[in-house]
């Protein structure tokens, strides 16, 4: 499996290319490997995949559940006809929850004031809200401190007593859940165990209790629990690269998104000559340089000039000088066959031999989640299936 296909369509200006079998395959296989129900985030503009279009597929390889932070990633998802249990975890105080309580969102809840938020639009609608509860066990980011957790369930019991909300899941976050040798995930699980019992000991029964993100799922069986929330390993990306024990090469996930380009300029250059702003780069000898259409308006990270590479006939050609606002240039060496209108792969599947998203964080010092959320600007997004052969 992977977007040949599209790589075969009219080639575009610019153009990020989305493979909906990869995302099916990849939500697929994780759910039998994991062999534990499965939550696909599709925040972010479904990590820079789009956020509808992730979702659907994800429905189809078998996702219980999808998660998004805001309100209005979750509203999208109904709009655009998806009916299946979808929880949203970053409401903010001004936003009025009525919308959400309507369209039978699970909705998360870090405060005191949060569920008596949730209840009054219960009351308001004549619904009942569906709430989780999510304890913070030290990421130190959303969800309640620990200190507060007795406050939050006992209010939760109560206003369900009354009708008023049911409270569906608890929750929490690794901060380091992609490091096994890091104790910090160990200690979270504990405190995730103890935030439970707390809530049990009040009354509580929750359908779920999730801890697990995609590295946690992959690399520490004992927090699969009822629930485990994907992420970035539903686009195919790794997330813990490089780390010893991991499955991630028998699991067999394929890279869902390919950016491509069309060669805009190929000119010959002398010895001598500075490429870019600043010519940090600067030829040793004569050579063959070409034009790529994109640049940091388009989310190319600037960092990644002289020290990335992308895609050309074959043959990883490097970036050479500055990433600019709508261009890059890369030297195609003494390649006397390339011409303008050539197709560019900034980064693909890696089946080939093209760089992948991680091999552009590597080189702009980040992680491949940026990468592919932060792709977008003026470039197009076009969707295919690989296992249909054909464009949508």
């Amino acid at each position: 499996m992977s977007p040949r296909p599209a790589t075969r369509a009219p080639l575009r200006r610019a153009e990020i290319v989305i493979d909906l079998a990869a995302i099916r395959h990849n939500v697929s296989r994780l759910r039998e490997y994991l062999r534990t129900p499965i939550m696909t985030v599709v925040k972010a503009d479904g990590y820079g995949h789009g956020l509808v279009e992730a979702a659907r597929a994800a429905r189809e390889g078998g996702a219980d559940w999808l998660g998004v932070a805001s309100a209005d990633e979750a509203l999208a998802l109904r709009a655009a006809g998806d009916q299946g249990r979808l929880l949203a975890w970053l409401i903010m105080p001004s936003e009025p929850v009525e919308d959400l309580v309507a369209a039978d969102i699970d909705v998360t809840a870090y405060t005191v004031t949060d569920l008596e938020k949730f209840a009054a639009a219960g009351d308001a609608l004549g619904r009942t809200p569906r709430v989780q509860l999510k304890v913070d066990t030290g990421l130190s980011r959303g969800g309640a401190a620990f200190a507060d957790w007795s406050n939050l369930v006992a209010l939760a019991r109560i206003l369900e007593a009354e009708g008023a909300l049911r409270v569906t899941g608890i929750w929490s976050h690794f901060a380091s859940g992609e490091d096994p040798a890091d104790p910090a995930s160990a200690l979270q699980e504990k405190v995730f165990a103890e935030a439970v019992t707390i809530a049990e000991q009040a009354g509580l029964r929750p359908e779920v209790r999730h801890l697990a993100n995609s590295a946690g799922a992959l690399l520490r069986p004992s927090a699969r629990l009822d629930l485990v929330r994907v992420g970035v390993a539903t686009y195919g990306i790794d997330p813990a690269p490089g780390v010893d024990g991991s499955p991630w090469a028998e699991l067999g996930l394929v890279p869902a998104m390919t950016v491509r380009a069309e060669l805009a300029l190929v000119k010959r250059i002398d010895a001598g000559a500075g490429v870019s702003y600043n010519h940090t780069w600067v030829a040793e000898e004569p050579t063959t340089v070409g034009l790529i259409p994109v640049g940091y308006a388009e989310g190319i990270q600037r960092r990644a000039g002289n020290r990335a590479s992308v895609w050309v006939g074959g043959v990883q050609r490097p970036v050479r000088g500055t990433v600019c606002m709508d261009q890059i240039m890369v030297d195609l060496g003494d390649d006397t066959s390339i011409e303008p209108g050539a197709e560019v792969v900034l980064w693909g599947t890696g089946a080939d031999g093209e760089p992948t998203a991680q091999d552009w964080a590597e080189a702009s010092e980040t992680i491949a989640y940026e990468i592919v959320t932060r792709i977008g600007g003026r470039m197009k997004r076009r969707y295919v299936d690989s296992e249909q052969e054909g464009d949508q």
